[in-house]
């Protein structure tokens, strides 16, 4: 093992002696070394291959196999678009810095590379598995040859009236240059001849989407469905009349996304992240998929034409191009073929018929909401409504990373305003494949008086934070929500997101000061007594909250360190995390996808475990415990333990402090700690083992299960008190 003894770390008897029996005999690690660092793209891969797995698992539900199926595929696009666009910049720049795991920009792609060409093994052959299950439950995606006569006339038909004329050719020959390949498009290479005639012209055709028409189009009553892409192939004589058509294959693109530029000097962001989505749409191709059937002529054609390596960028694909298109599959409505149907529920605090939210916060204290147990529209949606419409709601502050058409959430801002509120909106900018959705929602806000700012320059605004000033009988009292998750309807059903509705004085103060830096993008001395936002507080503060967590370590004591989180890539927490084991401190991890931490390693990490946690919803909370020798500390908040978060995002982390609320977060992480069907536990290398058992309930049934009990008993309370009621006034009219 190679050692440094100027920079290792050891710890010492001295801070703590009853903790350190034995701790001479204790190796000494040098922790900038980079084999105890895994890498981010590798592990985040890892993640996908958890993905992948609940779609070979049999036993999830056939429509949600194919779900994971189309999510892979989505996370596959997502991550050459991000990660390896990313690096391919790095390498054109002719960086050669080594990442904290000691690899360089290029051997990240080769490996990236490697990783996703076996992934994309597994992903072909599982699709050709649930395309088989799938005919056997009448559920059939069938090439045009395999139609019958009435079948092709029907969408022979629709070919005619629907597609046709959105078509556009384009030749390709020395007056008609090759066209330009826009992102995530497919389209077909033809190649079509005269019939007397050998030479081959070159043509392309781009599958046109977003104009209404499904990637699957369905074929009569029944689930029969054919590919857009292959019915425009089948009627290519209509396109080309009098010509031969000589072959016919598919391809698609990906571009890559990483192209804002940098903002710290910028006049005008807005005019900056238009500039970027500009840039982003002509930005350099990062890969090519072609399908099994194009000549390797024509694919080095193309390479070239694109300027990608042929070797290393092309890759060619047995069967769907664009699975991520499949979610159209997954979507369709047969019960017995999904999870078990989940509508959540009203918070138990919140149901009924309960009065004005404001007067629930105040009398009941502060609310924990979990979604998408409890459902974002009765509670962080009702908060926004209700803010907008009561007459004593004075001023509405707001942070916006994302939201969805199908969210209230806008009108309810242009409601507040038109009512005469201030109202305050941050829109983050940069929220990334956000960015034009993000601007039209800016623009609209403003046109109804909505004060809109950016953040501050050279941060990206990451917290999620609605903030309510209210003049109660008592005088101004001050609301908020502080959650993990976006203000994004869509996502609160499908995301495991946290979030506190609370009147808490002090917590309201350093909103109003975090408020404050957001609209002026200035950070005088703004003390924060207690939220812990980024980027000045939160890395210290974790930091120093582990140190604590070594010095207060005992045998009789023991100490306990718990995050849940969607990422650990952060050198700096991995390290002290690494010190905390070292020190006996028992870590615990619940992380989704990135960790650089390796667990389990004899002296370094054997306190230390590692859970991933993959099922029917996406883990997005985010929650930070500290057992602080007996007196715990609970947070949650936006941060993921990364780099980008801790130093370049303001993010807000918030205690939980009531009694009844860090009750729940205790249940949540037990729950998720003793998963028995959803948790992947992580080895010393890098790889996860599933854990398998007789148990058939992972933690999001269990967790469904506890808030339908929520509501039940609260419910039931409620029906009680009212038969005490109507039993008193029966006493009291009887006397």
């Amino acid at each position: 093992m190679n050692k440094k003894s100027e920079v290792t770390t050891s710890v010492s008897k001295e801070n703590n002696p009853d903790a350190q029996s034995g701790s001479s005999d204790r190796p000494e690690f040098d922790l900038t070394l980079p084999e105890w660092y895994l890498n981010r793209e590798l592990t985040w891969l890892e993640f996908n291959r958890r993905v992948l797995h609940e779609g070979q698992d049999e036993r999830t539900p056939l429509l949600e196999r194919i779900m994971f199926l189309a999510i892979m595929g989505g996370n596959l696009d997502e991550f050459f678009m991000k990660r390896i666009g990313g690096l391919k910049q790095q390498v054109g720049a002719g960086v050669r810095k080594l990442t904290v795991d000691g690899r360089t920009p290029g051997e990240q792609i080769d490996e990236c590379y490697a990783v996703v060409r076996n992934i994309l093994v597994q992903k072909e052959e599982l699709e050709l598995e649930l395309l088989s299950k799938l005919a056997e439950q009448e559920i059939r995606i069938v090439g045009y040859q395999e139609l019958d006569k009435d079948q092709r006339k029907e969408v022979d038909n629709y070919f005619q009236e629907n597609i046709y004329p959105l078509l556009t050719p384009q030749g390709m020959d020395p007056a008609h240059p090759f066209p330009f390949i826009s992102n995530l498009s497919i389209n077909l290479l033809v190649v079509t001849k005269y019939h007397h005639d050998a030479h081959p012209f070159l043509n392309r055709i781009k599958v046109p989407t977003g104009v209404g028409i499904p990637r699957f189009i369905r074929v009569g009553e029944e689930h029969l469905y054919i590919r857009f892409e292959d019915l425009i192939a089948n009627n290519l004589a209509v396109v080309f009349p009098g010509l031969v058509v000589d072959s016919c294959t598919f391809f698609r693109v990906t571009r890559n996304a990483i192209t804002e530029q940098a903002g710290a000097n910028a006049n005008d962001l807005l005019e900056v992240i238009e500039t970027a989505l500009r840039n982003r749409k002509f930005a350099e191709i990062v890969r090519l998929e072609v399908d099994a059937k194009m000549s390797a002529t024509h694919r080095g054609m193309l390479a070239a034409e694109l300027g990608i390596d042929e070797e290393k960028d092309v890759f060619t694909v047995e069967g769907i191009i664009g699975k991520r298109d499949l979610f159209e599959i997954a979507s369709i409505d047969i019960p017995e073929f999904h999870y078990p149907l989940h509508q959540p529920l009203d918070h138990f605090q919140l149901s009924g018929d309960s009065p004005n939210i404001f007067h629930v916060i105040r009398e009941k204290g502060a609310l924990l909401l979990q979604h998408p147990y409890e459902s974002f529209d009765s509670s962080v949606q009702r908060f926004l409504r209700e803010a907008s419409r009561d007459p004593k709601v004075l001023a509405i502050k707001m942070t916006l990373y994302r939201t969805s058409a199908g969210s209230r959430i806008i009108p309810y801002l242009l409601d507040a305003a038109q009512n005469g509120k201030q109202v305050a909106v941050v829109v983050e900018l940069m929220a990334r494949f956000d960015e034009s959705a993000n601007i039209r929602w800016a623009e609209n806000l403003e046109e109804a008086g909505v004060h809109v700012t950016y953040g501050v320059v050279g941060l990206k605004t990451h917290s999620k934070v609605i903030f309510v000033v209210r003049r109660d009988f008592d005088g101004l009292r001050r609301y908020a929500h502080i959650g993990t998750g976006n203000y994004h309807a869509g996502t609160a059903r499908m995301y495991s997101d946290l979030g506190i509705l609370t009147s808490d004085r002090v917590i309201a103060q350093d909103l109003t000061e975090l408020f404050n830096y957001l609209t002026t993008g200035y950070a005088p001395e703004r003390n924060y007594r207690k939220l812990l936002p980024s980027p000045r507080v939160l890395k210290k503060a974790l930091l120093e909250k582990i140190e604590r967590e070594i010095a207060s370590h005992s045998t009789k004591n023991p100490g306990k360190i718990q995050f849940k989180t969607n990422a650990l890539e952060d050198k700096d927490i991995t390290a002290a995390l690494y010190r905390a084991s070292m020190a006996g401190v028992q870590v615990d991890l619940l992380i989704r996808d990135t960790c650089r931490l390796r667990p389990g390693l004899p002296g370094l990490s054997e306190n230390v475990r590692v859970i991933s946690i993959v099922g029917r919803f996406l883990e997005h909370s985010r929650i930070y415990y500290f057992q602080n020798n007996g007196e715990e500390e609970y947070f949650i908040g936006s941060a993921d333990i990364m780099k980008r978060n801790l130093e370049d995002r303001v993010e807000v982390i918030t205690p939980v402090e009531p009694e009844e609320l860090r009750k729940v977060l205790r249940e949540i992480l037990d729950v998720q700690l003793a998963d028995q069907r959803s948790a992947w536990e992580m080895q010393p290398d890098g790889r996860y083992i599933q854990r398998t058992s007789k148990r058939e309930k992972g933690s999001h049934d269990i967790l469904i299960e506890k808030a339908e009990k929520r509501l039940s008993d609260a419910q039931a309370l409620c029906r009680l008190e009212q038969k005490r009621l109507v039993k008193r006034k029966k006493g009291q009219r009887k006397k």
